[in-house]
């Protein structure tokens, strides 16, 4: 709908230096001699032709046939309304519909506000241009020229600043239903994916504006709970950090939907396969992303995948991570990758059976203690060595001979040989390592 406002107060008929002024009786009669003229359809058609080619030559984007056809009804609507109040004791503003369509236009074809306001800019530019001219070419008798142009220019200035005041908020308010409406097609097309709907991989690319016949991983964002800030602000930091990690990765695809008012599922595209299975290595995300990460975000991968199958596949990896990270002891890590707490993931799905593993098969080394902390961490390393003192001794910064000095009593500590018991061993220790004691 139009907004109309009425503004008092121009310049009176005449100035105390006795100078004709804009409101004069004899102003208005040339003016509505300029009008008469100027509103037949051929003369209208050719001042609107003028104006547009004016702005045009500014905004090479309104070139296009659609834009171009709105902008001539934009400003063939504004030039029948301005001037038909030309000549009117009071300055009576009512935007057009068809200026409200053109805006709605520019935010609809994904254009920036500021492509309104400098189409705008540039129609002022034009508009002040014509009127110089119209005034030459029509022999304004001299004791009025100065108060026609100055009404003429008072008008046309109010009625473009107006006019941009009003439809930033139609431009706004446009490019947010535009927004909402494309984010629910992405939600709607994820989720249907997620669920394993069977849908056209093509169309749902399209819908999504990312490829699915690639290779895919899959991350969770979030923030930590105790992080002050509204929904918008933890929308625009994960945003932020979701296009760190995807540029840190050596992708420039991402697609990313809200899960919460402080969460957030993203996917980034991968072409090379030997790059996305590097990726899968272990340890890997965590190097190549743990100084891009930080308070309040927290981040979770699972592990690349192609096609469809890869893009459901590695994010129901993902929520896993973050539920495992999310149940480690203290702040929990920052960047946590499926593959590095699969096995934990998978055992700790019982909590009271994980719990009897730990305790049974590590006995008195799941304790808190010094003692208990050192000799876990070494047999850890051992196991991860494939039992080799020397490699264990490497990794741990150690005397070889300080290793077979903690094997021996980590052995007495279980009451058995470590070979007897190795993967449940292994399986306890990780549990201890991403859940904690």
């Amino acid at each position: 709908m139009s907004k109309v406002q009425s503004l008092e107060g121009e310049s009176g008929a005449a100035d105390p230096r006795g100078r004709i002024g804009p409101n004069s009786a004899v102003v208005r009669d040339w003016l509505a001699d300029y009008v008469f003229e100027t509103m037949r359809t051929e003369t209208l058609e050719q001042v609107v032709d003028r104006l547009d080619g004016a702005i045009v030559a500014r905004v090479p984007e309104l070139a296009d046939r659609d834009m171009s056809r709105d902008l001539a009804a934009s400003t063939r609507a504004h030039a029948r309304t301005m001037l038909s109040g030309l000549t009117s004791d009071t300055f009576e503003f009512a935007l057009p519909e068809e200026a409200h369509a053109f805006a709605r236009t520019i935010a609809r074809r994904g254009f920036d506000l500021r492509l309104l306001l400098r189409t705008y800019h540039a129609g002022m530019e034009a508009v002040l241009d014509y009127m110089t001219d119209a005034v030459e070419q029509r022999d304004v008798p001299q004791e009025i020229e100065r108060a026609v142009m100055l009404r003429l220019f008072e008008r046309s200035t109010k009625w473009v600043s107006m006019s941009v005041e009003l439809l930033t908020d139609t431009y706004m308010e446009e490019r947010e239903r535009v927004l909402r409406a494309a984010l629910n097609r992405r939600t709607e097309t994820v989720h249907a994916l997620l669920s394993g709907e069977e849908m056209d991989a093509d169309q749902a690319s399209i819908r999504l504006g990312y490829r699915l016949g690639q290779q895919h991983l899959a991350f969770v964002l979030w923030t930590d709970e105790s992080e002050p800030g509204g929904e918008g602000e933890s929308t625009g930091l994960l945003d932020r950090a979701a296009a760190r990690v995807a540029a840190e990765l050596g992708s420039a695809r991402l697609l990313t939907v809200p899960s919460g008012a402080s969460g957030m599922w993203a996917w980034t595209g991968l072409d090379d396969a030997a790059h996305a299975a590097g990726l899968a290595g272990p340890g890997k995300l965590e190097r190549l992303l743990a100084a891009h990460v930080s308070a309040p975000v927290r981040v979770a991968f699972g592990v690349p995948a192609a096609r469809a199958g890869g893009f459901r596949s590695s994010h129901r990896e993902a929520v896993a991570a973050r539920h495992v990270a999310e149940l480690a002891p203290g702040d929990g890590p920052r960047v946590t990758a499926y593959r590095d707490v699969e096995i934990a993931y998978l055992a700790g799905s019982d909590v009271a059976a994980m719990r009897g593993l730990i305790h049974r098969e590590l006995r008195e080394l799941a304790g808190t203690d010094a003692t208990a902390v050192r000799l876990r961490r070494t047999l850890h390393a051992y196991l991860a060595s494939h039992r080799s003192p020397e490699a264990t001794a490497k990794l741990l910064g150690v005397h070889k001979n300080t290793v077979r000095y903690r094997i021996q009593r980590i052995e007495e500590m279980l009451g058995h040989p470590i070979e007897q018991r190795g993967l449940p061993l292994e399986v306890a220790l990780a549990c201890v390592e991403a859940y904690g004691v």
